[in-house]
């Protein structure tokens, strides 16, 4: 449908005959669990027919000034992790409180460092096979980095002729860890149909990535030398597996000596949590999902009875959490609070691991170049504890846009403590750290994530 925008006007007019047909929602006014009365803030839910997918949506309109401030949309990284987790677990106006599980449904509390504060949040459960995001046809389930891009820059341009009113806010895209390394492709397809005229013309100002994978070799490689800053190996093992290892992937070694020395490094990752490595290695708080030819495991729907639960962390985890929201989600009345479409996705988890997705973006570097060099603004950030995708591999990419520096490296504030640090280059690349940071910043630095965004988009330094 979102190529019959290019022709207009009698076109456009099917279309909006025909749009009840491919969009539906609702408005979410009580949430089983939050124990305040009705929301404190608009909330609605739904689905937007993109090429025979059914992919669900929540959105929070701002708590500021919904008419002016940005429309944000944001994706949460795997591939295949719902953006529940944005929504509830991070930068949503909804977390868990973290109390032993006893049985009755987990409770909800209100953040008041939601990124909602300052944006009206689109979060959206991409690619297909995602949380509740479905389709009726096995085929469809056949995704990858660019087939699930452009259906999100069709779904965010069928969602904005159905909210019209939000097509003037400025436009950004979001998100972290591996949807970092798809969104400017998703932002890049955006900017393209700008460029040829595609109605309606979407006011897109630019994107935000955090802990972003791009495909390249150095976010991977990245993290002996940022294990051997951050005191984890030895001068000698990073001194030898550097030489042994010189001009390899190491995810991929070719020669023996490589991979052997690799595989010492290997160990010290592995009694950790790369993830953060502060924080406490943990469990597995999801279940491990089965092929989606085979279907999820069924539930004991009536009681909220689990065939197969998860693995329940200690309760210092953070993890902790992602065990109380597989309870939530799961739980019937909660489905129907959120409007879920019954009979589509019998199991709600937070990351499905057994995706049909074809890695087929190999960088996503070029679509930053292509991007800022347009002109649009991007901020990238990068928890400092961060493993996973360290920051220092994060810094090497960017320097190979070869941008003039316009702000050097200087240190950035939150209540009056050094948040993190920064540098601003040419072409509106903004880079952060957070200090204490991990994988995914929003988790555990709340209030320095929200700062970093509400100056970034009101265009002051941070």
């Amino acid at each position: 449908m979102a190529s019959c925008l290019r022709f207009q006007p009698l076109c456009q007019l099917l279309l909006l005959i025909l749009w009840p047909l491919f969009i539906s929602a609702s408005i979410v006014t009580h949430l089983p669990g939050f124990h305040g009365g009705p929301l404190p803030f608009h909330m609605e839910t739904g689905y937007v027919d993109v090429d025979e997918v059914q992919f669900f949506y929540y959105f929070i309109e701002s708590e500021g000034n919904p008419a002016q401030d940005p429309l944000f949309l944001w994706l949460t990284g795997g591939p295949g992790c719902s953006s529940f987790c944005g929504l509830f677990l991070q930068i949503g106006p909804l977390n868990f409180r973290s109390v032993k599980y006893n049985g009755s449904l987990p409770t909800l509390v209100y953040n008041p460092f939601s990124w909602t504060k300052v944006s009206n949040m689109i979060f959206l459960d991409s690619p297909v096979g995602t949380g509740f995001s479905f389709s009726n046809t096995p085929e469809a389930y056949v995704d990858g980095d660019v087939t699930s891009s452009i259906r999100v820059s069709k779904f965010l341009r069928m969602w904005l002729i159905d909210h019209p009113q939000f097509l003037s806010n400025p436009l950004y895209l979001g998100g972290d860890s591996y949807a970092g390394k798809v969104v400017p492709f998703i932002t890049y397809l955006i900017s393209e149909g700008i460029e040829s005229g595609v109605q309606p013309l979407l006011n897109l100002k630019g994107y935000v990535i955090g802990n972003p994978s791009t495909g390249e070799v150095i976010d991977f490689n990245a993290r002996v030398p940022h294990a051997h800053n951050m005191g984890i190996i030895s001068d000698e093992i990073y001194k030898s597996t550097t030489i042994s290892c010189e001009g390899e992937d190491y995810t991929n070694p070719t020669t023996v000596l490589c991979a052997e020395k690799l595989q010492v490094v290997q160990k010290y990752f592995d009694e950790i949590n790369t993830q953060h490595i502060l924080e406490p290695k943990c469990p597995r708080a999801s279940p491990k999902s089965k092929n989606l030819s085979e279907g999820r495991r069924s539930l004991e729907d009536e009681h909220g009875k689990f065939i197969v639960p998860p693995d329940v962390p200690p309760l210092e985890c953070r993890s902790y959490t992602y065990y109380l929201g597989y309870i939530w989600a799961n739980n019937v009345d909660v489905r129907d609070a959120l409007h879920i479409l019954k009979g589509t996705v019998p199991e709600w988890i937070r990351c499905n691991d057994t995706l049909q997705y074809a890695y087929d973006i190999p960088s996503s570097v070029k679509y930053h170049h292509k991007l800022t060099s347009r002109g649009y603004r991007a901020l990238v950030y990068s928890g400092d504890h961060d493993l996973v995708i360290p920051h220092i591999g994060t810094q090497t990419w960017i320097r190979s846009l070869n941008y003039s520096i316009v702000d050097d490296w200087r240190s950035w504030f939150s209540s009056g403590e050094v948040a993190g640090y920064t540098r601003t280059y040419a072409n509106n690349l903004t880079f952060a750290t957070i200090k204490g940071g991990g994988h995914t910043v929003q988790e555990n630095k709340i209030r320095e994530g929200l700062t970093m965004l509400k100056r970034w988009f009101s265009y002051k330094p941070l």
